[in-house]
């Protein structure tokens, strides 16, 4: 699977899972996310950026706003354990 449907997958993932993450202010400090939960939240961080057709404009938004997402990340993570 190539990395824009993966980057896809997971968006389309987190918004099925915690569709108000998007809006909520971050939910906790960096301090207790896992790797993996920072991750993964950059993943539909950059899925859910507004200019997806720019990988760097993606990027730049996800590296913002990932702490927005950690909610989202905690649910798919915890859904798939």
């Amino acid at each position: 699977m190539d990395t824009s449907r993966r980057i896809l997958l997971a968006g389309l993932a987190g918004l099925a899972v915690a569709p108000t993450a998007a809006g909520a202010a971050p939910s906790t400090a960096a301090d207790d996310v896992t790797v993996a939960e920072e991750r993964f939240a950059r993943m539909i961080a950059a899925a859910h950026a507004p200019e997806i057709t720019c990988a760097r404009q993606a990027e730049r938004y996800a590296d913002a706003h990932w702490p927005n997402y950690v909610a989202a990340a905690r649910s798919v993570i915890g859904a798939r354990a």
